[in-house]
């Protein structure tokens, strides 16, 4: 279940179609064509992750989702302009067949938005029982075992833990008045743990990252993870990061720009929702770089972060990046990343690989946090009292070993020593 069937959601929808059809390839999805090493080197161990751990299979997914907007699958993916109009007309009866039901949306959260398609209720109690039925219904309707939510919706304003995010009775008597601190995004991942199904949340809302929510999750056995898919420069900047400072790099400053002209584009022209995007992408390089163990290095960067709304540009982001370094002696050197990318492209087989992780570690007795899969995110969740994970081959190695653990397999430390033994 899709909260927003808009680019993210359908590109992933149609893309789980085609490659279901054998006409195009799971590319950039770990669960679809990504390998696990077991054992030792010389064993020569390495199956897919599909092959080793007990995935459902992509045949078996069922499609449904809210959004504000009335249009269903095609004529949404169609708007949205990612994919083209061959592949769409070669899924469009599967595509038209799924239209969303009204969606829980309020202007206050996301200024930038508006559609017709939206629930009315008496407060956001009653709200929140709509949205339950919704998947009570969904589950009926299409005889399913198992349901995971993952809100693929826009930024919402910025927000911070309010007395109504206390507890799981204080949250629900904040629902059962409308509090003005409970956001659209918060009554669906409400009603997703009340019902035990697992939510992911792809935007930098505050969410379910909250107290009571975290209780509920835990109380209901229900596995939660996010933040804010892990797309674009962000991904760059994980990548680029953790290699600058294992070769002890300085980093004066790092400049990041970006341009996009999709609705997310849209909503984060509103310098309320681009406060949330900020804060999550500019907390990437403190985690990494941890400028408190090396002063010498990073103590004064400049990080700044923009995003600039541009309609040609559609869902063609293009993100620049200059990094001021300084090398051996105090010498200064820069480095200039220009990517291209599309960010729905790089986002649908993120969706992919949550659904069936999420799952998953449900079906395994997990719940609360799940923060092996801190790999997908831009803000990744995490204890109290714990730093975020940033560095993406860390999360990397986090992911596949708590696979191997899953599965009882031997944990890899890549120590290497028992090759010389």
């Amino acid at each position: 279940m899709l909260v927003g069937l808009g680019a993210v959601s359908t590109t992933f929808i149609a893309g789980v179609l085609a490659v279901r059809k054998g006409i195009a390839k799971p590319i950039g999805s770990m669960t679809q064509m990504g390998t696990i090493r077991l054992g030792k080197r010389t064993d020569g161990r390495t199956p897919l992750v599909k092959d080793f751990v007990p995935l459902a299979d992509i045949n078996d997914l069922v499609f449904g989702g809210w959004d504000i907007f009335e249009d269903n699958c095609y004529e949404s993916a169609k708007n949205a302009g990612v994919l083209e109009d061959k592949l769409l007309d070669a899924l469009k009866p599967e595509l038209e067949a799924i239209k969303p039901w009204k969606a829980v949306f309020d202007r206050q959260y996301v200024k930038r938005l508006d559609g017709p398609n939206v629930k009315k209720g008496k407060n956001k109690l009653d709200l929140a029982e709509q949205v339950r039925e919704d998947i009570r219904n969904f589950k009926k309707v299409n005889r399913l075992d198992r349901l995971v939510m993952i809100w693929c919706g826009s930024t919402e304003i910025f927000a911070t833990e309010a007395p109504a995010h206390a507890t799981i009775e204080a949250f629900e008597k904040g629902l059962e008045a409308s509090d003005v601190a409970i956001p659209s995004s918060m009554v669906y991942a409400y009603a997703a743990l009340k019902e035990k199904v697992p939510y992911a949340n792809g935007a930098p809302n505050l969410t379910v990252d909250i107290p009571a929510l975290m209780d509920l999750a835990q109380k209901n056995g229900v596995p939660v993870t996010g933040k804010d898919f892990k797309t674009g420069q962000t991904l760059i900047k994980t990548v680029i990061a953790p290699g600058l400072k294992a070769r002890l790099l300085g980093v004066d400053g790092w400049y990041s720009t970006n341009i996009l002209g999709n609705r997310d584009g849209e909503v984060l022209d509103d310098p309320e929702s681009f406060k949330t995007k900020e804060e999550s992408k500019k907390s990437v390089l403190d985690f990494i770089l941890q400028p408190e163990l090396y002063p010498d290095l990073y103590k004064d960067l400049c990080h700044v972060v923009r995003i600039n709304y541009y309609p040609p540009r559609g869902d063609n982001k293009e993100g620049w990046d200059n990094i001021d370094l300084v090398g051996w002696l105090g010498y200064k050197m820069q480095l200039k990343i220009n990517f291209l990318c599309r960010d729905s492209i790089l986002a649908a087989p993120i969706v992919l690989d949550l659904v069936l992780f999420l799952d998953l570690a449900h079906r395994a007795g997990w719940s609360g946090i799940q923060e092996w899969l801190s790999f997908y995110w831009k803000s990744p969740m995490h204890a109290k009292g714990l730093y975020p994970e940033h560095d993406l081959f860390i999360q990397s190695m986090k992911l596949k070993n708590t696979l191997r653990y899953l599965m009882g397999e031997d944990l890899i430390t890549h120590l290497g020593a028992e090759y010389y033994d």
